[in-house]
Protein backbone atom coordinates (compact mmCIF):
# COMPACT_ATOMS: atom_id res chain seq x y z
CA UNK A 1 0.00 0.00 0.00
CA UNK A 2 3.03 2.63 1.05
CA UNK A 3 4.55 1.57 -2.40
CA UNK A 4 1.26 2.25 -4.31
CA UNK A 5 1.24 5.72 -2.50
CA UNK A 6 4.88 6.83 -3.57
CA UNK A 7 4.00 5.32 -7.16
CA UNK A 8 1.53 8.69 -7.52
CA UNK A 9 -1.28 6.76 -8.77
CA UNK A 10 -4.34 7.58 -5.80
CA UNK A 11 -3.16 11.27 -6.61
CA UNK A 12 -4.06 10.35 -10.43
CA UNK A 13 -7.37 8.97 -9.55
CA UNK A 14 -8.35 11.81 -7.02
CA UNK A 15 -7.40 14.30 -9.88
CA UNK A 16 -9.57 12.24 -12.18
CA UNK A 17 -12.63 11.48 -10.10
CA UNK A 18 -12.62 15.43 -8.96
CA UNK A 19 -12.34 16.07 -12.53
CA UNK A 20 -15.49 13.57 -13.66
CA UNK A 21 -17.67 14.86 -10.47
CA UNK A 22 -17.12 18.52 -11.56
CA UNK A 23 -18.43 17.53 -15.17
CA UNK A 24 -21.50 15.42 -14.17
CA UNK A 25 -22.44 18.48 -12.04
CA UNK A 26 -21.97 20.92 -15.08
CA UNK A 27 -23.87 19.15 -17.22
CA UNK A 28 -26.44 18.02 -14.74
CA UNK A 29 -27.02 21.74 -14.46
CA UNK A 30 -27.17 22.41 -18.50
CA UNK A 31 -29.61 19.33 -18.29
CA UNK A 32 -31.56 20.61 -15.66
CA UNK A 33 -31.97 24.42 -17.52
CA UNK A 34 -32.57 22.85 -20.67
CA UNK A 35 -35.24 21.10 -19.49
CA UNK A 36 -36.72 23.59 -17.53
CA UNK A 37 -35.96 25.89 -20.34
CA UNK A 38 -37.15 24.16 -23.61
CA UNK A 39 -40.72 22.76 -21.89
CA UNK A 40 -41.56 26.45 -21.96
CA UNK A 41 -42.13 25.92 -25.93
CA UNK A 42 -44.22 22.80 -25.59
CA UNK A 43 -48.35 22.92 -26.16
CA UNK A 44 -49.75 21.83 -21.89
CA UNK A 45 -53.15 20.37 -21.96
CA UNK A 46 -56.24 22.88 -21.64
CA UNK A 47 -58.48 21.73 -19.08
CA UNK A 48 -62.16 23.15 -18.44
CA UNK A 49 -62.48 22.18 -14.58
CA UNK A 50 -65.80 23.26 -12.46
CA UNK A 51 -63.88 24.06 -9.64
CA UNK A 52 -65.86 25.10 -5.48
CA UNK A 53 -63.65 27.96 -4.07
CA UNK A 54 -64.07 30.92 -2.50
CA UNK A 55 -67.58 29.26 -1.51
CA UNK A 56 -68.63 29.11 -4.35
CA UNK A 57 -68.74 27.01 -7.90
CA UNK A 58 -67.68 28.28 -11.23
CA UNK A 59 -66.01 27.43 -14.10
CA UNK A 60 -62.59 27.37 -14.93
CA UNK A 61 -60.54 27.07 -17.90
CA UNK A 62 -56.74 26.98 -18.45
CA UNK A 63 -53.26 25.31 -18.98
CA UNK A 64 -52.07 22.92 -16.75
CA UNK A 65 -48.82 24.36 -15.78
CA UNK A 66 -47.41 22.89 -13.09
CA UNK A 67 -48.36 20.15 -10.40
CA UNK A 68 -46.80 19.78 -7.07
CA UNK A 69 -47.25 17.94 -3.68
CA UNK A 70 -47.61 20.48 -1.09
CA UNK A 71 -47.55 19.19 2.75
CA UNK A 72 -51.24 19.80 4.30
CA UNK A 73 -49.83 21.46 7.68
CA UNK A 74 -48.42 23.97 4.87
CA UNK A 75 -51.90 24.85 3.47
CA UNK A 76 -53.31 24.56 7.20
CA UNK A 77 -50.66 27.43 7.91
CA UNK A 78 -52.21 29.51 5.00
CA UNK A 79 -55.53 29.13 5.98
CA UNK A 80 -56.71 27.30 2.41
CA UNK A 81 -59.83 24.79 2.38
CA UNK A 82 -58.90 21.51 3.53
CA UNK A 83 -62.31 20.28 3.28
CA UNK A 84 -62.64 16.26 2.32
CA UNK A 85 -58.60 15.80 2.68
CA UNK A 86 -57.06 13.41 4.83
CA UNK A 87 -53.44 12.05 4.64
CA UNK A 88 -50.26 14.26 5.23
CA UNK A 89 -49.56 15.54 1.43
CA UNK A 90 -52.20 16.84 -1.16
CA UNK A 91 -51.88 17.26 -4.61
CA UNK A 92 -52.23 20.93 -6.15
CA UNK A 93 -52.24 22.21 -9.94
CA UNK A 94 -51.13 25.53 -10.92
CA UNK A 95 -53.32 26.53 -13.42
CA UNK A 96 -52.72 29.43 -16.00
CA UNK A 97 -56.41 31.10 -16.59
CA UNK A 98 -55.06 33.63 -19.08
CA UNK A 99 -58.01 36.26 -19.98
CA UNK A 100 -56.40 39.11 -17.51
CA UNK A 101 -58.65 41.57 -18.45
CA UNK A 102 -61.60 40.05 -17.44
CA UNK A 103 -60.39 37.50 -14.84
CA UNK A 104 -58.78 38.45 -11.64
CA UNK A 105 -55.87 36.13 -11.44
CA UNK A 106 -53.83 35.33 -14.55
CA UNK A 107 -52.37 32.34 -12.41
CA UNK A 108 -54.21 30.02 -10.13
CA UNK A 109 -53.56 27.30 -7.85
CA UNK A 110 -56.29 24.62 -7.00
CA UNK A 111 -56.23 22.12 -4.81
CA UNK A 112 -57.35 18.22 -5.69
CA UNK A 113 -60.60 19.32 -2.86
CA UNK A 114 -61.43 21.91 -5.21
CA UNK A 115 -61.77 20.28 -8.57
CA UNK A 116 -65.15 18.95 -8.63
CA UNK A 117 -64.89 17.30 -12.42
CA UNK A 118 -61.81 17.83 -14.87
CA UNK A 119 -62.46 17.50 -18.43
CA UNK A 120 -60.00 18.22 -21.76
CA UNK A 121 -62.48 19.51 -24.78
CA UNK A 122 -60.91 18.91 -27.64
CA UNK A 123 -61.68 21.86 -29.43
CA UNK A 124 -60.65 24.40 -26.59
CA UNK A 125 -58.36 27.44 -28.21
CA UNK A 126 -55.44 29.25 -26.99
CA UNK A 127 -55.43 32.87 -28.54
CA UNK A 128 -51.86 34.00 -28.32
CA UNK A 129 -52.24 38.00 -28.18
CA UNK A 130 -49.92 40.52 -28.94
CA UNK A 131 -51.18 42.18 -25.67
CA UNK A 132 -52.82 41.12 -22.48
CA UNK A 133 -51.06 37.76 -22.97
CA UNK A 134 -53.07 34.91 -23.69
CA UNK A 135 -56.72 34.21 -24.03
CA UNK A 136 -58.18 30.76 -23.56
CA UNK A 137 -61.77 29.58 -24.21
CA UNK A 138 -64.20 28.23 -27.42
CA UNK A 139 -63.97 29.66 -31.08
CA UNK A 140 -68.26 30.52 -31.72
CA UNK A 141 -67.40 32.75 -35.10
CA UNK A 142 -65.23 34.30 -37.31
CA UNK A 143 -66.12 38.23 -38.35
CA UNK A 144 -65.02 37.97 -41.93
CA UNK A 145 -64.99 41.90 -43.97
CA UNK A 146 -68.47 42.50 -41.68
CA UNK A 147 -70.10 38.78 -42.50
CA UNK A 148 -69.70 36.19 -39.09
CA UNK A 149 -68.68 32.55 -40.00
CA UNK A 150 -70.27 29.96 -37.85
CA UNK A 151 -67.12 28.18 -36.72
CA UNK A 152 -68.72 24.73 -36.51
CA UNK A 153 -68.79 25.34 -40.43
CA UNK A 154 -65.25 25.85 -40.13
CA UNK A 155 -64.17 22.11 -39.04
CA UNK A 156 -60.48 22.16 -39.74
CA UNK A 157 -59.97 25.82 -38.76
CA UNK A 158 -58.92 26.70 -42.70
CA UNK A 159 -60.42 30.04 -42.23
CA UNK A 160 -59.30 30.83 -38.85
CA UNK A 161 -55.57 30.62 -40.25
CA UNK A 162 -56.14 32.29 -43.78
CA UNK A 163 -57.24 35.32 -42.12
CA UNK A 164 -54.51 35.05 -39.04
CA UNK A 165 -51.63 34.74 -41.79
CA UNK A 166 -53.70 37.76 -43.76
CA UNK A 167 -53.43 39.93 -40.50
CA UNK A 168 -50.13 39.02 -39.65
CA UNK A 169 -48.79 39.47 -42.99
CA UNK A 170 -50.28 43.67 -42.94
CA UNK A 171 -48.83 43.86 -39.27
CA UNK A 172 -45.56 42.82 -40.37
CA UNK A 173 -45.52 45.05 -43.51
CA UNK A 174 -46.80 47.84 -41.16
CA UNK A 175 -44.13 47.39 -38.70
CA UNK A 176 -41.76 47.21 -41.00
CA UNK A 177 -43.02 50.61 -43.22
CA UNK A 178 -43.01 52.15 -39.46
CA UNK A 179 -38.97 50.69 -38.46
CA UNK A 180 -37.84 51.55 -41.58
CA UNK A 181 -39.08 54.07 -43.77
CA UNK A 182 -40.92 55.84 -41.13
CA UNK A 183 -38.04 55.55 -38.93
CA UNK A 184 -35.78 56.74 -41.71
CA UNK A 185 -37.40 60.18 -42.08
CA UNK A 186 -37.68 60.70 -38.18
CA UNK A 187 -34.15 60.13 -38.14
CA UNK A 188 -33.33 62.54 -40.54
CA UNK A 189 -35.38 65.38 -39.42
CA UNK A 190 -33.58 65.01 -36.48
CA UNK A 191 -29.95 65.63 -38.31
CA UNK A 192 -31.44 68.48 -39.75
CA UNK A 193 -32.62 70.11 -36.50
CA UNK A 194 -29.03 69.43 -35.42
CA UNK A 195 -27.52 70.83 -38.20
CA UNK A 196 -29.63 73.89 -38.20
CA UNK A 197 -28.69 74.33 -34.27
CA UNK A 198 -25.19 73.78 -34.87
CA UNK A 199 -25.09 76.84 -37.73
CA UNK A 200 -27.02 78.65 -35.22
CA UNK A 201 -24.14 77.91 -32.82
CA UNK A 202 -21.35 78.91 -35.30
CA UNK A 203 -23.49 82.19 -36.18
CA UNK A 204 -23.13 80.42 -39.26
CA UNK A 205 -26.62 80.10 -40.33
CA UNK A 206 -27.52 82.15 -43.79
CA UNK A 207 -30.51 82.85 -44.96
CA UNK A 208 -29.94 80.35 -48.02
CA UNK A 209 -28.57 77.56 -45.28
CA UNK A 210 -31.63 78.01 -43.62
CA UNK A 211 -34.11 78.09 -46.60
CA UNK A 212 -32.08 74.92 -47.81
CA UNK A 213 -33.14 73.22 -44.52
CA UNK A 214 -36.84 74.31 -44.27
CA UNK A 215 -37.18 72.94 -47.88
CA UNK A 216 -35.74 69.33 -46.85
CA UNK A 217 -37.92 69.50 -44.03
CA UNK A 218 -40.94 70.89 -45.87
CA UNK A 219 -40.04 67.45 -48.42
CA UNK A 220 -39.88 65.06 -45.40
CA UNK A 221 -42.73 65.89 -44.02
CA UNK A 222 -44.93 65.39 -46.99
CA UNK A 223 -43.24 61.43 -47.58
CA UNK A 224 -43.59 61.60 -43.91
CA UNK A 225 -47.67 61.86 -44.61
CA UNK A 226 -47.53 60.17 -47.29
CA UNK A 227 -46.23 56.98 -45.33
CA UNK A 228 -48.61 57.54 -42.54
CA UNK A 229 -51.52 57.44 -44.41
CA UNK A 230 -50.58 54.07 -45.96
CA UNK A 231 -49.94 52.83 -42.20
CA UNK A 232 -53.03 53.98 -41.13
CA UNK A 233 -54.69 51.86 -43.82
CA UNK A 234 -52.17 48.86 -43.36
CA UNK A 235 -53.70 48.89 -39.69
CA UNK A 236 -56.95 49.23 -40.89
CA UNK A 237 -56.93 46.61 -42.88
CA UNK A 238 -55.34 44.23 -40.15
CA UNK A 239 -58.28 45.15 -37.83
CA UNK A 240 -61.02 44.62 -41.06
CA UNK A 241 -61.50 40.70 -39.20
CA UNK A 242 -62.68 39.74 -35.54
CA UNK A 243 -62.29 36.43 -33.84
CA UNK A 244 -65.49 35.68 -31.07
CA UNK A 245 -64.69 33.10 -28.26
CA UNK A 246 -67.21 32.15 -25.20
CA UNK A 247 -65.05 32.28 -22.74
CA UNK A 248 -64.87 30.24 -19.16
CA UNK A 249 -67.64 32.61 -17.97
CA UNK A 250 -69.82 31.92 -20.95
CA UNK A 251 -70.01 35.50 -22.36
CA UNK A 252 -68.91 35.92 -25.94
CA UNK A 253 -65.86 38.17 -26.65
CA UNK A 254 -64.35 39.65 -29.80
CA UNK A 255 -60.86 39.90 -30.24
CA UNK A 256 -59.50 41.96 -33.14
CA UNK A 257 -57.19 39.70 -35.84
CA UNK A 258 -54.72 42.41 -35.17
CA UNK A 259 -54.25 41.47 -31.92
CA UNK A 260 -53.76 38.02 -32.68
CA UNK A 261 -50.37 36.49 -32.84
CA UNK A 262 -51.64 32.77 -33.26
CA UNK A 263 -54.18 30.63 -32.44
CA UNK A 264 -54.29 26.78 -31.83
CA UNK A 265 -55.92 23.70 -30.19
CA UNK A 266 -53.71 22.17 -27.98
CA UNK A 267 -56.25 19.46 -27.13
CA UNK A 268 -56.30 18.35 -30.77
CA UNK A 269 -52.77 17.91 -31.29
CA UNK A 270 -51.18 14.18 -31.76
CA UNK A 271 -47.43 14.18 -31.02
CA UNK A 272 -45.82 15.11 -34.62
CA UNK A 273 -48.19 18.26 -33.94
CA UNK A 274 -47.22 19.07 -30.62
CA UNK A 275 -43.37 19.02 -32.03
CA UNK A 276 -44.01 21.37 -35.05
CA UNK A 277 -45.58 23.76 -32.65
CA UNK A 278 -42.35 23.54 -29.97
CA UNK A 279 -40.52 24.17 -33.39
CA UNK A 280 -42.40 27.13 -34.17
CA UNK A 281 -42.38 28.78 -30.73
CA UNK A 282 -38.84 28.22 -30.09
CA UNK A 283 -38.11 30.01 -33.64
CA UNK A 284 -40.12 32.82 -32.73
CA UNK A 285 -38.99 33.52 -29.51
CA UNK A 286 -35.39 33.64 -30.94
CA UNK A 287 -36.25 36.07 -33.52
CA UNK A 288 -38.80 37.89 -32.10
CA UNK A 289 -39.07 41.21 -30.20
CA UNK A 290 -39.73 40.86 -26.39
CA UNK A 291 -43.44 42.01 -24.85
CA UNK A 292 -45.61 42.56 -21.88
CA UNK A 293 -42.52 43.94 -19.91
CA UNK A 294 -40.65 41.06 -21.17
CA UNK A 295 -42.82 38.28 -19.73
CA UNK A 296 -44.07 37.46 -23.14
CA UNK A 297 -42.88 37.73 -26.82
CA UNK A 298 -38.89 36.05 -27.83
CA UNK A 299 -35.09 37.78 -27.18
CA UNK A 300 -34.04 38.94 -30.34
CA UNK A 301 -32.34 42.27 -29.44
CA UNK A 302 -30.67 40.40 -26.37
CA UNK A 303 -28.78 38.32 -28.21
CA UNK A 304 -28.31 40.80 -30.88
CA UNK A 305 -26.82 43.42 -28.07
CA UNK A 306 -24.82 40.75 -26.51
CA UNK A 307 -23.22 39.13 -29.32
CA UNK A 308 -22.56 42.40 -30.73
CA UNK A 309 -21.13 43.71 -27.40
CA UNK A 310 -19.01 40.66 -26.96
CA UNK A 311 -17.50 40.66 -30.69
CA UNK A 312 -16.97 44.39 -30.04
CA UNK A 313 -15.19 43.54 -26.69
CA UNK A 314 -13.26 41.02 -28.31
CA UNK A 315 -11.94 43.45 -31.07
CA UNK A 316 -10.87 46.07 -28.40
CA UNK A 317 -9.15 43.51 -26.00
CA UNK A 318 -7.16 41.51 -27.73
CA UNK A 319 -4.83 44.26 -29.46
CA UNK A 320 -4.22 45.85 -26.08
CA UNK A 321 -3.72 42.31 -24.56
CA UNK A 322 -1.36 41.26 -26.91
CA UNK A 323 0.52 44.06 -27.25
CA UNK A 324 0.60 44.42 -23.38
CA UNK A 325 1.67 41.22 -23.24
CA UNK A 326 4.65 41.49 -25.99
CA UNK A 327 5.97 44.56 -24.10
CA UNK A 328 6.31 42.96 -20.66
CA UNK A 329 7.84 39.58 -21.85
CA UNK A 330 10.04 41.34 -24.98
CA UNK A 331 11.23 44.73 -23.92
CA UNK A 332 10.60 45.15 -20.11
CA UNK A 333 13.74 44.20 -17.95
CA UNK A 334 13.42 41.52 -15.49
CA UNK A 335 13.46 43.90 -12.67
CA UNK A 336 11.26 44.70 -9.75
CA UNK A 337 8.99 47.33 -11.89
CA UNK A 338 8.26 44.62 -14.29
CA UNK A 339 7.40 41.85 -10.98
CA UNK A 340 5.14 44.25 -9.46
CA UNK A 341 3.37 45.69 -13.20
CA UNK A 342 2.52 41.62 -13.39
CA UNK A 343 1.06 41.16 -9.82
CA UNK A 344 -0.68 44.23 -10.03
CA UNK A 345 -2.18 42.61 -13.78
CA UNK A 346 -3.01 39.30 -11.98
CA UNK A 347 -4.71 40.88 -8.91
CA UNK A 348 -7.25 43.16 -11.53
CA UNK A 349 -8.80 40.12 -12.19
CA UNK A 350 -10.12 39.46 -8.79
CA UNK A 351 -11.65 43.11 -8.54
CA UNK A 352 -15.29 42.79 -8.09
CA UNK A 353 -16.51 43.68 -11.45
CA UNK A 354 -19.21 46.12 -10.09
CA UNK A 355 -16.01 48.52 -9.12
CA UNK A 356 -15.43 48.46 -13.24
CA UNK A 357 -18.88 49.08 -13.94
CA UNK A 358 -18.58 52.50 -11.20
CA UNK A 359 -15.08 52.56 -12.88
CA UNK A 360 -16.74 52.96 -16.67
CA UNK A 361 -19.53 55.39 -15.50
CA UNK A 362 -17.14 57.78 -14.06
CA UNK A 363 -14.27 57.85 -16.21
CA UNK A 364 -15.86 56.66 -19.80
CA UNK A 365 -18.96 57.53 -19.81
CA UNK A 366 -19.00 60.82 -17.94
CA UNK A 367 -15.33 62.12 -18.32
CA UNK A 368 -14.70 60.61 -22.08
CA UNK A 369 -18.19 60.93 -23.41
CA UNK A 370 -18.60 63.95 -21.94
CA UNK A 371 -15.49 65.40 -23.39
CA UNK A 372 -16.79 64.08 -26.57
CA UNK A 373 -20.18 65.79 -26.69
CA UNK A 374 -18.39 68.97 -25.69
CA UNK A 375 -15.62 69.08 -28.81
CA UNK A 376 -18.22 66.93 -31.12
CA UNK A 377 -21.14 67.14 -30.44
CA UNK A 378 -22.37 70.75 -28.79
CA UNK A 379 -25.63 71.41 -31.06
CA UNK A 380 -27.34 68.27 -29.41
CA UNK A 381 -26.72 68.88 -25.57
CA UNK A 382 -28.04 69.09 -23.39
CA UNK A 383 -29.34 66.06 -24.58
CA UNK A 384 -25.94 63.79 -24.58
CA UNK A 385 -24.59 61.51 -27.23
CA UNK A 386 -21.80 59.66 -25.92
CA UNK A 387 -22.10 60.96 -22.58
CA UNK A 388 -24.79 58.70 -21.56
CA UNK A 389 -24.06 54.74 -21.22
CA UNK A 390 -24.13 53.05 -24.62
CA UNK A 391 -22.31 49.61 -26.08
CA UNK A 392 -19.03 51.39 -26.66
CA UNK A 393 -18.62 52.08 -22.85
CA UNK A 394 -19.79 48.49 -22.08
CA UNK A 395 -17.49 46.80 -25.07
CA UNK A 396 -14.50 48.99 -23.29
CA UNK A 397 -15.98 48.61 -19.61
CA UNK A 398 -15.52 44.87 -20.30
CA UNK A 399 -12.53 44.74 -22.49
CA UNK A 400 -10.73 46.43 -19.41
CA UNK A 401 -12.35 43.58 -17.02
CA UNK A 402 -11.09 40.96 -19.06
CA UNK A 403 -7.53 42.55 -20.09
CA UNK A 404 -5.78 40.81 -17.39
CA UNK A 405 -6.70 37.15 -18.59
CA UNK A 406 -5.55 38.17 -22.27
CA UNK A 407 -2.37 39.12 -20.80
CA UNK A 408 -1.32 36.65 -18.80
CA UNK A 409 -2.37 33.65 -21.72
CA UNK A 410 -0.78 35.65 -24.12
CA UNK A 411 2.76 35.93 -21.71
CA UNK A 412 2.29 32.36 -21.49
CA UNK A 413 2.49 31.11 -24.99
CA UNK A 414 5.35 33.69 -25.72
CA UNK A 415 7.09 32.05 -22.97
CA UNK A 416 6.76 28.56 -24.46
CA UNK A 417 8.71 29.67 -27.56
CA UNK A 418 12.09 28.63 -27.55
CA UNK A 419 14.83 31.51 -27.55
CA UNK A 420 16.64 29.63 -30.31
CA UNK A 421 13.69 30.58 -32.95
CA UNK A 422 14.08 34.15 -31.75
CA UNK A 423 17.93 33.90 -32.05
CA UNK A 424 17.94 31.85 -35.62
CA UNK A 425 15.52 34.83 -37.14
CA UNK A 426 17.79 37.69 -35.90
CA UNK A 427 20.87 35.78 -36.76
CA UNK A 428 19.06 35.93 -40.61
CA UNK A 429 18.90 39.25 -40.74
CA UNK A 430 15.44 39.75 -39.46
CA UNK A 431 15.35 43.22 -37.62
CA UNK A 432 13.32 42.64 -33.97
CA UNK A 433 10.16 43.90 -35.03
CA UNK A 434 10.27 41.78 -37.97
CA UNK A 435 10.81 38.55 -35.59
CA UNK A 436 7.87 39.30 -33.19
CA UNK A 437 5.66 39.79 -36.38
CA UNK A 438 6.49 37.02 -38.63
CA UNK A 439 7.69 34.68 -36.06
CA UNK A 440 6.79 34.97 -32.42
CA UNK A 441 3.02 36.37 -32.64
CA UNK A 442 2.01 33.50 -35.29
CA UNK A 443 3.45 30.89 -32.96
CA UNK A 444 1.75 32.51 -29.86
CA UNK A 445 -1.68 33.02 -31.80
CA UNK A 446 -3.43 29.59 -30.17
CA UNK A 447 -2.25 31.34 -26.84
CA UNK A 448 -3.89 34.46 -27.39
CA UNK A 449 -6.64 32.75 -28.82
CA UNK A 450 -7.00 30.76 -25.50
CA UNK A 451 -7.14 34.14 -23.87
CA UNK A 452 -9.51 35.66 -25.88
CA UNK A 453 -12.06 32.15 -25.35
CA UNK A 454 -11.46 33.04 -21.71
CA UNK A 455 -12.60 36.89 -22.16
CA UNK A 456 -15.17 35.88 -24.31
CA UNK A 457 -16.47 33.46 -21.56
CA UNK A 458 -16.38 35.74 -18.51
CA UNK A 459 -17.69 39.26 -21.06
CA UNK A 460 -20.94 37.66 -22.27
CA UNK A 461 -22.10 36.23 -18.82
CA UNK A 462 -21.52 39.29 -16.90
CA UNK A 463 -24.53 41.52 -16.07
CA UNK A 464 -23.49 43.95 -12.79
CA UNK A 465 -20.87 46.29 -14.89
CA UNK A 466 -23.52 46.83 -17.72
CA UNK A 467 -26.38 47.94 -15.53
CA UNK A 468 -23.98 51.05 -14.99
CA UNK A 469 -22.48 51.80 -18.47
CA UNK A 470 -25.08 50.80 -21.15
CA UNK A 471 -27.69 47.81 -20.65
CA UNK A 472 -31.24 48.89 -20.93
CA UNK A 473 -34.71 46.83 -19.64
CA UNK A 474 -36.01 47.47 -23.32
CA UNK A 475 -34.16 49.28 -25.84
CA UNK A 476 -35.96 51.06 -28.64
CA UNK A 477 -33.68 50.47 -31.12
CA UNK A 478 -30.70 48.21 -32.56
CA UNK A 479 -27.25 49.41 -32.70
CA UNK A 480 -27.16 48.47 -36.22
CA UNK A 481 -29.47 50.06 -38.39
CA UNK A 482 -30.14 51.48 -41.76
CA UNK A 483 -29.60 54.91 -41.25
CA UNK A 484 -26.10 56.19 -41.29
CA UNK A 485 -23.41 55.90 -40.26
CA UNK A 486 -25.59 52.26 -39.89
CA UNK A 487 -23.38 51.34 -36.82
CA UNK A 488 -24.07 53.50 -33.32
CA UNK A 489 -22.00 52.68 -31.09
CA UNK A 490 -23.59 55.65 -28.56
CA UNK A 491 -26.89 53.72 -28.06
CA UNK A 492 -28.13 51.66 -25.67
CA UNK A 493 -28.75 48.06 -25.53
CA UNK A 494 -30.53 44.91 -24.42
CA UNK A 495 -28.21 41.56 -22.76
CA UNK A 496 -29.77 38.27 -22.11
CA UNK A 497 -27.96 38.16 -18.52
CA UNK A 498 -29.75 41.32 -18.10
CA UNK A 499 -32.67 40.13 -19.40
CA UNK A 500 -32.83 37.39 -16.61
CA UNK A 501 -32.25 39.30 -14.25
CA UNK A 502 -35.07 41.57 -15.12
CA UNK A 503 -37.61 39.01 -16.11
CA UNK A 504 -36.91 36.93 -12.72
CA UNK A 505 -36.63 39.62 -10.35
CA UNK A 506 -38.58 42.56 -11.30
CA UNK A 507 -41.51 40.93 -13.22
CA UNK A 508 -44.51 41.58 -11.66
CA UNK A 509 -45.93 38.35 -12.60
CA UNK A 510 -43.47 35.83 -10.96
CA UNK A 511 -45.35 32.70 -12.37
CA UNK A 512 -45.09 33.33 -15.67
CA UNK A 513 -41.33 34.60 -15.66
CA UNK A 514 -40.38 31.18 -14.28
CA UNK A 515 -40.00 29.22 -16.98
CA UNK A 516 -38.91 31.70 -19.61
CA UNK A 517 -36.17 32.64 -17.20
CA UNK A 518 -34.88 28.98 -17.60
CA UNK A 519 -35.52 29.33 -21.41
CA UNK A 520 -32.99 32.59 -21.76
CA UNK A 521 -30.49 31.65 -19.34
CA UNK A 522 -30.35 27.96 -21.54
CA UNK A 523 -30.33 30.55 -24.86
CA UNK A 524 -27.42 32.56 -23.12
CA UNK A 525 -25.18 29.30 -22.57
CA UNK A 526 -25.92 28.39 -26.04
CA UNK A 527 -24.83 31.54 -26.84
CA UNK A 528 -21.70 31.53 -25.10
CA UNK A 529 -20.98 27.50 -26.17
CA UNK A 530 -21.15 29.08 -29.87
CA UNK A 531 -18.60 31.77 -29.67
CA UNK A 532 -16.51 29.43 -27.48
CA UNK A 533 -16.83 26.93 -30.46
CA UNK A 534 -16.15 29.64 -32.78
CA UNK A 535 -13.01 30.24 -31.32
CA UNK A 536 -11.50 27.65 -30.27
CA UNK A 537 -12.15 25.87 -34.05
CA UNK A 538 -9.99 29.12 -34.87
CA UNK A 539 -7.18 28.26 -32.40
CA UNK A 540 -7.07 24.40 -33.76
CA UNK A 541 -6.89 25.87 -37.47
CA UNK A 542 -3.71 28.43 -36.05
CA UNK A 543 -1.89 25.23 -33.61
CA UNK A 544 -2.10 23.39 -36.73
CA UNK A 545 -0.90 25.67 -39.26
CA UNK A 546 2.22 26.63 -36.94
CA UNK A 547 2.79 22.86 -35.16
CA UNK A 548 5.71 22.61 -37.33
CA UNK A 549 7.35 25.71 -36.07
CA UNK A 550 7.52 24.23 -32.55
CA UNK A 551 9.53 20.91 -33.12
Amino acid sequence: MNKWFKSGNPWIWMTAGAVSISLVAVIGLLLLIAARGLVYFWPSPVLEMEVHQFGKNQTVIGELYETELVPIERLQASGANLEGLDGDFVERFLIKTGNREYVDLDFRWLTENEILSKTRPENIAVVERRTNGNFYGYVEGIVKGGETIDASLDTDHTTLYELLERSNDIIEQADSLQRSDIGSINYSLERLRLKQRKYEMAEELTAERLAGIEAEEEQLHQDYLVLEKQLFAYRDDARRDQLVIRDMRGELVTIPMDNVLDVFFPNEMNWFDKVGHWVHQATKFIVSEPREANTEGGVFPAIFGTVFMVMLMAVIVTPLGVVAAIYLHEYAGNNSLTRLIRIAVINLAGVPSIVYGVFGLGFFVYMLGGSIDSLFYQESLPTPTFGSPGVIWAALTLAILTLPVVIVSTEEGLSRIPSAVRQGSLALGATKAETLWRIVIPMASPAIMTGLILAVARAAGEVAPLMLVGVVKLAPTLPLDGNFPFIHLERKFMHLGFHIYDVGFQSPNVEAARPLVYATAFLLVTVIIGLNLAAIQIRNRLREKFKTLDQ
